[in-house]
Parts: C-alpha cells; sequence; structure tokens
C-alpha cells in the first residue's frame, strides 16, 4: 500500500512557532474546566490535586478523611491521632456551605397534555382509579397505578394549581344543594 505524500516529505523545524505557547495551549485544553469560580481562583496547577483540595478543606478521599473505625473490645482504647491539615483558604469552604444551605427550586414542570389529561381524570372520576384506567380519554392505555403516579406526580410539580383545581371543583357542587 502507498504511503501518502505528507509522510514520505522531510521534517522541518518551524521558527515561527512558540512551542511554550503551544505547550501551554495543549496543557489548557487537556484539563477540565473547574466550574465552580472560587475553586478555579483559588486552584493552583503546580500543586496536585489531593493538595489544592487539601488547602480548601475539602478531601480528595473520603475513605481516608472519615476511615471506618474497627471494632474494639470494651477498654482497649485506641487514640486514633492523625496529623491535623491546615486550611489555608477558609473562604472556599464557607461559600460552598452557602450555596450548599440555599434551597433549590423544584424546576420540574409537566406538560400541558398531561396537566390537561389529569385534570380531566379528577374531574370526571374523582379518586376512583380503577374506573380512570377505561376512560375513553386513557389513549395510552395506562393502568390504574400508572395513572395514580401521573396524578401524584401533578400535585406534586404544581401544589398551587392542583389546590386551585380541587377547589374549583369543589365549589359547583356546594352552590348546587
Amino acid at each position: 500500500m502507498p504511503k501518502t505524500k505528507q509522510s514520505k516529505r522531510r521534517k522541518r523545524f518551524d521558527y515561527n512557532t512558540d512551542r511554550k505557547k503551544l505547550k501551554k495551549k495543549f496543557l489548557k485544553k487537556t484539563n477540565p474546566r473547574i466550574e465552580h469560580a472560587q475553586i478555579r481562583n483559588a486552584w493552583d496547577n503546580n500543586k496536585s490535586m489531593a493538595r489544592n483540595l487539601q488547602e480548601m478543606g475539602l478531601s480528595f478521599d473520603p475513605n481516608r478523611t472519615l476511615p471506618i473505625k474497627k471494632q474494639t473490645l470494651v477498654g482497649g482504647d485506641t487514640d486514633d491521632r492523625r496529623p491535623a491539615h491546615i486550611v489555608t483558604k477558609p473562604y472556599i469552604l464557607t461559600k460552598l456551605q452557602e450555596e450548599a444551605s440555599l434551597q433549590e427550586k423544584d424546576s420540574k414542570t409537566l406538560s400541558s397534555d398531561l396537566i390537561e389529561y389529569v385534570q380531566h381524570m379528577i374531574r370526571e372520576h374523582k379518586d376512583n382509579y380503577k374506573a380512570m384506567a377505561r376512560d375513553e380519554k386513557n389513549y395510552y392505555q395506562d393502568t390504574p397505578k400508572q395513572i395514580k403516579r401521573k396524578i401524584n406526580e401533578y400535585k406534586r410539580c404544581h401544589p398551587q394549581h392542583y389546590e386551585a383545581f380541587v377547589n374549583s371543583l369543589a365549589t359547583p357542587e356546594a352552590m348546587d344543594q
């Protein structure tokens, strides 16, 4: 099989390219991008990952940080004396704790078709899941348990809408009597 023309050609050194810049560019591409801004700014590329995390007060290996203690007989006290690691960048740990303490908003929503389907089922059949399974709008032939799961998902994702819907169903019945 013949070789390509490119591989036959003699290699020549390119004096116009900066090898140092090329190496930096290559290393920048190979290293992963750290998403958290505080950690990215405090990261030192000259140090190892374990050392960087240790200085920030984070754990590189959770098995070393929180080892499983072996059971000992009563009276056999053993002191676990490990060297205390010095945290030189505690502001990162406090920032991470602040972010973790913030309550996360549940961003899951349901499709409008599914909401309409669930509302129809509740409107027509109340809590009778077997009747819902036999309903003609049950195009996908969901079982009673599947319909119940969809209704519970609707309750979980849209609690205010569900309450308003149930209240709107209850008021017309009270007016008829």
